[in-house]
């Protein structure tokens, strides 16, 4: 697996790097960003998708992506998209 820096939150400074890669065998999108507090996973629980068991499986995490990521993340998707053809 290789990855494909994207981009990084322009409003990160020193202290955080919420940041999107392309996995460029699988064109996946990865995330890296901040864990979801407490009430924010309670609420992920609680609020499962139609046809889904309540809760988070153990293989998935609740992250919380900056709204700063955005346009990056709209780089990804495309990227993805590009990747995958």
């Amino acid at each position: 697996m290789s990855l494909l820096f994207i981009g990084i939150d322009p409003n990160t400074g020193q202290s955080g790097s919420p940041t999107a890669w392309i996995d460029t065998e699988t064109a996946d999108i990865v995330l890296q960003s901040y864990t979801a507090d407490a009430r924010t996973r309670e609420l992920c629980q609680e609020n499962t998708a139609p046809g889904h068991h309540k809760g988070i499986p153990a293989h998935e995490s609740v992250i919380r992506v900056p709204v700063h990521l955005v346009p990056v993340l709209r780089e990804a998707c495309d990227a993805a998209e590009r990747a995958a053809l």
